[in-house]
């Protein structure tokens, strides 16, 4: 019988997705190929909230804060926030949200804005952009601010849609269900082979894989955030600018590359500005901050970090996020590589405990709620992350990381050596500093998959990638997979 400890590297990832750290497939079975994201309507998801929001008439004063549910069909988030607050005449700082979704898809999702009239926002109209006014609250709905997300999401051109059944079962095995190991094959474990381990009335089956950072947290097209992160931990702000603005990729438009290609070749800033394509916004804010320096001929490192802080906040904090989902894919699949188990703790290991206030039957981690394995409580931890009360968790490196001990943190040691960092690297100035956290290795949920055509529901706590799932069942190219 496989239980959940038994999540371990059995095929390699694809090239791109090794790139950016997610080294294994804890499936072998042949993927059903396709493609994901083949228009926004075969990508489905809505926000499994988590604010409570006063009315709508409550004081302004107290609660300045409207906030207003959106539903969105081809909308990336910072593009919509953009063009919300320029709809309402104010600030894109003033606009906030919990989740940041993709634009290929049609999402559902949280926003607030600050000290605005409830009837300009239902006034608003941006086409493909549904908006309803939730309530009040006394704070910006923020980054997190959400219990997860549900997916509904379809394959198109499939190659082999039958294999989803086979890959399914494999991924059962691995899960855990309420504390009772779930085994294809194992009458006694409440598993039927042939079905994936299907014992519900739904038809769902529980299924888990690593708790992997989706190729999206890297860029879909052009996976470079995280090399900008990883530059400005380092305190080389010329690198990460460089990261950004160069590193032309094969999957951009021509006009694109050869911009990039300008930029490394020249440090032509005024000229490259007008070179980036129109839709490049931050690329372009960034050559004319740099371009407007005191010596553009030969910047200095304080004008390469203002033009870096020319874009969003949110975007700022995404490349170091992004540098510190990199290192934590890279320990994952070192685990995976070692046959470490990822839903089961060894001594050593750092474990977070369950979130109280997670909504019922939806079992989140809090990260706020840590404890460090030892070897006369390996059983007992053991025994709290079977139930779900417990979990593993591997380091999102910051200032205020604490290792783990023995082989887990002679992982976790290796891979940030390797990649010359360290936990006070993260003490950077503005948005780009962090005290990291840490995070979940597995991922469970009970899956459905419809055949015709082949679709899967399901959903994910928040932090988690619904292509990080999808993967396993696809193993396609990382660019059908949107």
């Amino acid at each position: 019988m496989r239980t959940v400890e038994a999540v371990v590297a059995v095929r390699p990832g694809h090239p791109r997705e090794r790139a950016v750290g997610m080294a294994w497939y804890v499936s072998d079975a042949d993927g059903t190929g396709g493609r994901l994201r083949d228009r926004p309507v075969d990508f489905r998801v809505r926000e499994v909230e988590a604010v409570d929001a006063e009315p709508v008439d409550a004081d302004p004063g107290g609660y300045p804060h409207v906030v207003v549910r959106a539903t969105l069909d081809g909308w990336d988030t910072n593009d919509f926030a953009a063009a919300l607050s320029d709809a309402l005449g104010i600030s894109r700082e003033r606009v906030s949200w919990a989740g940041t979704k993709d634009k290929h898809a049609v999402t559902t999702q949280l926003f607030s804005v600050r000290k605005v009239d409830p009837d300009e926002l239902r006034a608003v109209d941006l086409s493909g952009a549904d908006l309803t006014v939730v309530g009040r609250t006394g704070r910006p709905v923020l980054f997190g601010d959400l219990a997860g997300n549900e997916f509904e999401v379809t394959v198109r051109d499939p190659d082999r849609p039958k294999a989803a059944e086979d890959v399914a079962a494999e991924l059962a095995a691995s899960a855990d269900s309420g504390g009772d190991p779930a085994a294809v094959g194992d009458p006694e474990a409440g598993g039927t082979r042939g079905s994936g381990g299907t014992d519900t009335e739904d038809g769902s089956v529980r299924v888990a894989v690593p708790n992997y950072f989706g190729q999206q947290r890297f860029g879909s097209r052009r996976p470079v955030t995280h090399e900008v992160g990883l530059a400005v931990a380092r305190g080389d702000w010329e690198g990460a600018v460089m990261a950004y603005l160069g590193n032309p990729h094969e999957a951009e438009p021509e006009a694109t590359r050869e911009a990039r290609a300008h930029v490394e070749e020249t440090r032509d800033w005024r000229a490259a500005a007008g070179r980036f394509p129109g839709g490049l916004r931050y690329e372009r804010s960034m050559c004319h901050a740099l371009a407007e320096s005191d010596d553009p001929a030969d910047p200095d490192p304080a004008d390469y970090r203002r033009a870096l802080e020319t874009v969003p906040s949110n975007l700022q904090r995404l490349f170091v996020h992004a540098a510190q989902s990199y290192a934590f894919n890279r320990i994952l699949s070192e685990r995976l590589e070692r046959g470490l188990p990822l839903g089961r703790p060894v001594e050593g290991d750092v474990v977070c405990f369950a979130d109280r206030s997670a909504p019922e039957g939806f079992p989140l981690p809090d990260t706020d709620r840590v404890q460090r394995v030892t070897g006369s409580r390996v059983d007992s931890v053991r025994r709290h992350c079977e139930r779900g009360r417990a979990f593993v968790t591997a380091p999102l490196v910051g200032t205020g990381t604490d290792l783990a001990d023995g082989e887990p943190g002679e992982i976790e040691r290796s891979v940030l050596d390797d990649l010359d960092l360290e936990p006070a690297d993260f003490d950077l100035p503005g948005e780009f500093g962090s005290s990291g956290d840490r995070r979940a290795t597995l991922v469970a949920t009970d899956l459905r998959i419809d055949r015709d055509p082949l679709a899967f529901s399901f959903r994910l706590p928040r932090g988690s990638y619904a292509t990080v799932l999808l993967r396993e069942f696809l193993k396609a190219d990382p660019a059908a997979m949107g």
